[in-house]
């Protein structure tokens, strides 16, 4: 079997920044085993799987595999689906996906860029003390904690310097269960800056998160007084995102490159 593969660096203006993602159209669903060994196989951070939808709902039904499971939400991988849809049919202006735990997302054309819609994931203030412990960090830097019931811890820092100086015990981490860690606080040259662990997953630090503000930006906007904001997630490959509160929708902002085009030979 012959899968067409696509290899973009979603959340980024050039090559070898962002977050990469294999996007991997299919004409029915594989079954779950076989998704997940094609995802270990590409070794990146999300391999994302197509497949058109015959509800009506939307353009295609949208799956996400890690090479350690199936997640709930990936938005970097959705804004590289959107990239891979709309730079192949140039005058579609959007694309629908259908998720099975988030929804009906959105990507659409924005200039140069692309403009995705999130749900907006609150999260409540809860305490974390393991979470908070295997992230090691300096006494005194923990501002707030807070979580969401899909798995999303966020845990507020006082400044940058705190957020990049971030060195978790992954070991700590992984056993305590499928969460996305995320560290963040105000930034110096943005209004945030986040890292995102995520060990339970086979990834220790995820480069460029869209899920993760699709948690954070509800929290910030009420924290800042502003539906608006700028974002870094100061990974070593880096990437920047505009963000924006819209009622239940967290529309995130970013550009794609692609770097890797060619066949998946399925046995």
């Amino acid at each position: 079997m012959r899968i067409p593969f696509t290899q973009v660096d979603a959340f980024a203006d050039e090559a070898f920044k962002g977050n990469p993602a294999a996007v991997m159209p299919l004409t029915k669903w594989l079954d779950d085993d076989t998704l997940l060994a094609i995802a270990v196989e590409n070794n990146l951070s999300e391999t994302a799987f197509l497949v058109p939808d015959a509800s009506g709902e939307a353009d295609y039904e949208l799956r996400w595999f890690t090479p350690g499971a199936e997640v709930a939400l990936c938005g970097h991988a959705t804004l590289a689906s959107g990239h891979v849809v709309l730079s192949s049919d140039t005058d579609r202006a959007h694309v629908r996906f259908r998720t099975r735990q988030a929804g009906v997302l959105e990507v659409s054309r924005d200039g140069h860029r692309y403009a995705m819609a999130l749900p907006a994931w609150v999260p409540q203030p809860k305490p974390l003390p393991e979470i908070v412990a295997g992230l090691e960090l300096p006494e005194g830097a923990v501002q707030e904690t807070l979580w969401h019931d899909k798995g999303y811890a966020l845990v507020v820092v006082e400044n940058e310097a705190q957020v990049r100086a971030c060195a978790p015990d992954m070991r700590a981490l992984a056993p305590l269960g499928p969460y996305v860690i995320i560290v963040a606080g105000p930034g110096e040259t943005t209004d945030v800056v986040s890292r995102v662990f995520v060990p339970a997953f086979d990834i220790d630090e995820d480069p460029v998160t869209g899920s993760a503000h699709a948690v954070m930006v509800p929290y910030w906007a009420q924290r800042l007084g502003r539906d608006r904001m700028s974002a870094y997630q100061a990974s070593a490959r880096g990437g920047r995102l505009s963000c924006r509160l819209d009622g239940d929708r967290v529309v995130l902002g970013g550009a794609c490159v692609t770097v890797i085009e060619g066949t998946f030979l399925l046995p």
